[in-house]
């Protein structure tokens, strides 16, 4: 289907806001040259000869969006979820995304990846790839061509790491950084260069402040890593002696929100200083609640971060998070805020149903734009799911139905799937 006139009718769903979902049964949504123009009961004389799909009793919700995963991470999820994360990075992650360096190991497991990501509810993403140029653009062609709309980063990675996995110095990581933003901007339209130092440990102070050079060149958004861990925050303390919180270890060089787009994941451990620097700069949080519990991070609060009025998305993690749903990274967020409530902190209620989903979308979405709601002017991204083999569903809400299906999901219930208004499932 062309980026043109249709509309999609079905039970639909969406967020205008935190805590309100919009839904109508057998409404008809409405896409006009991959923008939205509303969801109505019965078509406006001015669309009454346009195509009509019939998806009929399922349901019509925006696209999520994945704040935070690691596409080189997917061969091993689901496994060696028996370490803390700066363990885990040096035993298994550092390990196989070495295996990049060759070309066509990468074609053939990003293809996977890839295959896997148009199967499922996500349509927009910010993605880490590895330190390796060829390997990252063969993932983001991959992403291209199969109709996805994300942000890739090539990491940077110029100390504390295995030799044969760093970078042999900053200004090797500066310009074959610069080389691939300039591949990537004139091979792709919808899937573009973000800049990934992995985190402070990894990037010296000189790749930091080559970076922030380089973002004002090509004004690319930025993401990296957030306060997951304890150690990791006190191996800052010791790399960074200027920055008094994890977080001025990026802003000391310009590199935390403010004019560029930002994300960082996890933010378990955020004081209330860095939480206050993220609100200031509009920093969007990746919340991996998944990821967070296999490394054994800890519970994030994300209840604060919404009551502080912080830009909150989900991020499943791939593989510190086992799975790419966003479904389940829905359910466990849900979850962990009711043991962090009942067990380390009662004044932060638990979150709610439609607190997450709008986390995984419009919330979310935001990053990319007018992205993830239904609302008129935003980009036409709907994915089609088929509840129908959970059984009793009579006299069930959408909302209901929207709260089973979080819960019981299963990855072939996405029978469509549209961005920006072209069919992609």
């Amino acid at each position: 289907m062309e980026k043109n006139i249709f509309a999609l009718k079905g039970d639909i769903c969406y967020s205008k806001n935190l805590k309100e979902l919009q839904t109508m049964e057998q409404g008809l949504l409405v896409c006009k040259e991959g923008m939205v123009e509303g969801v109505f009961q019965e078509l406006p004389i001015e669309y009454k000869d346009i195509e009509v799909k019939d998806y009929g009793k399922k349901l019509i919700i925006p696209g999520l969006v994945d704040l935070h995963m690691h596409a080189p991470q997917y061969t091993y999820r689901g496994l060696h979820m028996d370490l803390e994360l700066l363990e885990w990075l040096n035993s298994y992650t550092f390990p196989a995304e070495a295996k990049y360096k060759d070309e066509e190991y990468a074609r053939v497991t990003y293809g996977r990846f890839v295959d896997r990501m148009v199967k499922s509810a996500t349509t927009r993403a910010c993605i880490f790839a590895t330190v390796h140029v060829e390997g990252t653009l063969i993932l983001m062609d991959l992403l291209e061509k199969a109709g996805m709309h994300t942000m890739v980063g090539k990491l940077n990675m110029d100390r504390n790491a295995p030799d044969y996995l760093r970078e042999v110095s900053w200004e090797q990581s500066a310009a074959d950084t610069r080389r691939w933003i300039e591949e990537a901007k004139k091979r792709f339209e919808n899937n573009v260069p973000m800049l990934t130092p992995r985190f402070t440990p990894s990037c010296s102070d000189e790749i930091m402040a080559e970076l922030k050079k380089i973002q004002v060149e090509y004004g690319l958004p930025f993401q990296s890593h957030l306060s997951e861990n304890s150690g990791e925050i006190e191996w800052v303390k010791e790399l960074c002696p200027y920055a008094k919180y994890y977080g001025q270890a990026y802003s000391h060089f310009g590199l935390f929100g403010g004019d560029t787009p930002t994300v960082m994941a996890h933010c378990i451990y955020s004081c209330e200083e860095e939480i206050q620097d993220m609100k200031e700069q509009e920093v969007y949080i990746a919340h991996c609640p998944e990821s967070n519990m296999n490394v054994v991070a800890g519970i994030a609060p994300v209840r604060k971060y919404l009551q502080e009025g912080l830009k909150v998305g989900l991020g499943s993690d791939v593989a510190g998070g086992a799975t790419e749903n966003l479904f389940t990274a829905m359910m466990h967020a849900i979850q962990v805020s009711k043991l962090r409530w009942r067990l380390v902190d009662d004044t932060l209620a638990p979150l709610t149903v439609p607190e997450v989903f709008y986390m995984a979308t419009k919330g979310g979405g935001e990053l990319f734009g007018k992205v993830g709601s239904f609302e008129e002017g935003y980009e036409f991204d709907a994915v089609i799911l088929d509840d129908s083999h959970i059984p009793d569903q009579d006299g069930l809400t959408i909302e209901e139905r929207l709260e089973r299906f979080i819960y019981l999901n299963q990855e072939a219930d996405v029978k469509a799937k549209y961005i920006a208004g072209t069919q992609v499932l």
